[in-house]
């Protein structure tokens, strides 16, 4: 398989079970049903950071590779915890609630 067909199948892709399936990874359809979200924005995030990995990766096989035990590895944290715990998106992430301020001038356009 090219990298170019590759590419056009992981493009026709669009749910995480579909992913999970192309992948052949094992999946409990409930972790997913409440995750899929946190698991894919894991994966993205998983790629991301082993671009250059992937980049260098010599045979297509080893790409299907590196997206497939990124893809296991995403699953695999919710699974294990849950997306409280995992933190995956900015909202899970702030500490405290954030403020801001607008005076009444900023209102009235004074």
């Amino acid at each position: 398989m090219s990298t170019y067909e590759f590419e056009e199948e992981l493009d026709e892709l669009s749910s995480t079970e579909e992913f999970l399936n192309y992948f052949e990874i094992e999946f409990d359809q409930s972790v997913v049903h409440v995750n899929r979200l946190h698991i894919m924005q894991r994966y993205h995030d998983y790629l991301e950071k082993a671009k250059a990995s992937i980049a260098s990766a010599n045979a297509e096989e080893s790409k299907h590779q590196i997206y497939r035990v990124l893809l296991q590895q995403a699953y695999s944290d919710f699974v294990e915890s849950d997306a409280a715990t995992e933190k995956v998106f900015k909202v899970f992430k702030m500490q405290e609630p954030q403020t801001g301020f607008v005076s009444v001038d900023q209102l009235l356009g004074q």
